[in-house]
Order: C-alpha cells, then structure tokens, then sequence
C-alpha cells in the first residue's frame, strides 16, 4: 500500500494559520512513535538534536508513523544539513534545522531539502520510493512539493535576519524555539518562554510570515501555550515532549494514588 497522500499531507495542510499539532519524540523506540501517531496528533516529530534518536531510529520510527497514517518530521542536529536528505530519502515529509542565522545558513539548509533547480539534494529516496509508491521522475517532480523545510528561529541573529530567511528559496516555514530566544533576548540571564519580549517576538515572527506567505511554527510549552499561538495564526504547534508527557503523567497518578 502506497502512503503518498500521507507524506504530502503535511505540505498540503500547512499554511492559512492552519493550527497543526505535532507530538514529539526523543524516545528513540519506534513503538513510542507509533503510539502517539495513533492519537490525534497532525503529525509527528522526531527528535535527533535534544532526543536520542539516530539514523536507525528516526528510519524505523518513520516507517511506524506512515503506517499510523500520519506524515513525520524530524529535527536534525545543528549544522548536519546532510542528515536533511537522509531522512527525506527515509520517508520523511520535512525537516527542522536548528540555530538558522543568517540567509546563508537557510540557503545551505535548503539545498540538502531540495532538488534542482532549487537545491542540490543527492538523488537517491530508495526508502521514500516505495513509502509513496512514485519512481523516477515522478517522484522526482513530486519530491520538493512533499519536502517542508523548516528553519528554527531561536537567536537575536535569527530574528534580525528573518526575512532574509523567508524569501531563501527553498524555505518554506520558520519554527521558533521559545526556551532558546528567551536565553538569547536576556543575554543568558534566564530561560522564560513566557515573558513578554518572547511573546512580542513571536507576534513579529507570524506577521513577517504572513507577509511571505511562508508558515510559522513554534514550540509550545503547554496546551494552552499551543491554543493561544494557533489564535495567533501560527500552522504548527509542539505540545511539550514524550519524556515530560511521561513523567507529568506518572506524578499526576502518583499524586492521586497517595491522595
């Protein structure tokens, strides 16, 4: 069974302040990625630069996903760009890259996600192939619609450089890192995602998106974080983590267990 419509779907959905959820998983057990694919989650992400996922996981993971029905992303290490095309060839409907700075670093990022004319990426999606059921030049016309690639925003750089990242061909999203700019906009000082120079960015962040029609996405600490910012148009929202669902839903029953 072909899941084509399944890897494109997150390209398809995104965009219009469309309000996605995505689960998010450091566990590298393929099981742990597949049972959060089957709650009703948009799509899930797949964690190589703070999770303990590698190549093997995020390869097994992707696959348990897809045939959950639900696309995967998967946010690569800072600076591995040529993971980007790994995981694309793995089956992977996009990718996030940290600490995106400058339009240089868009530019690099964006060549390893798409093919030519707009970038360099490596031919050779074995895996994607047969998850979409396309071969050859079909997929190759297909491949860069289905890639989304997503730049993080999570630096005093970043942000002074943001429209120089949206209008990078080959971008598609920015995805900001709130815990990361709340560190960066007090010089080190705290780590707040929630104080008021955060939110103000975050407002900027989707009206320059809105301006470029490009989509903004961001990490949102609790549900009610993840609510507000799809009130604010924003496409994407992370609701925490798989390690911090685990352990916040182990206390809640503990505490109710000793009353």
């Amino acid at each position: 069974m072909a899941h084509l419509e399944t890897i494109r779907s997150l390209a398809n959905r995104m965009g219009g302040g469309s309000g996605l959820l995505t689960a998010w998983v450091g566990i590298p057990d393929p099981l742990v990625a597949g049972m959060l694919a089957s709650e009703d989650f948009d799509t899930v992400t797949l964690d190589m630069q703070h999770g303990a996922h590698d190549i093997q996981s995020v390869g097994l993971g992707i696959t348990r996903i897809t045939l959950a029905g639900k696309p995967t992303l998967v946010r690569i290490p800072v600076g591995q760009f040529a993971i980007a095309s790994r995981v694309l060839d793995l089956g992977a409907a996009g990718v996030i890259a940290p600490m995106i700075n400058s339009q240089k670093d868009a530019a690099a990022f964006a060549s390893f996600m798409k093919y030519p004319p707009i970038g360099e990426r490596s031919w050779g999606p074995t895996i994607a192939s047969g998850l979409t059921g396309t071969e050859g030049n079909v997929y190759l016309s297909s491949g860069n619609g289905m890639a989304v690639s997503i730049a993080m925003i999570e630096t005093r750089e970043a942000l002074s450089a943001l429209d120089d990242i949206l209008i990078t061909p080959g971008i598609d999203a920015v995805f900001v890192g709130p815990s990361d700019l709340s560190i960066a906009l007090s010089n080190g000082a705290n780590v707040d995602p929630g104080r008021k120079d955060v939110a103000d960015a975050l407002d900027h962040v989707v009206a320059r998106c809105r301006v470029h029609g490009k989509s903004a996405c961001c990490f949102a600490p609790t549900p009610q974080a993840a609510r507000d910012l799809a009130k604010k148009g924003y496409d994407l929202m992370a609701i925490g983590t798989d390690f911090g669902q685990l352990r916040s839903g182990a206390r809640a029953q503990i505490e109710i267990a000793r009353g």
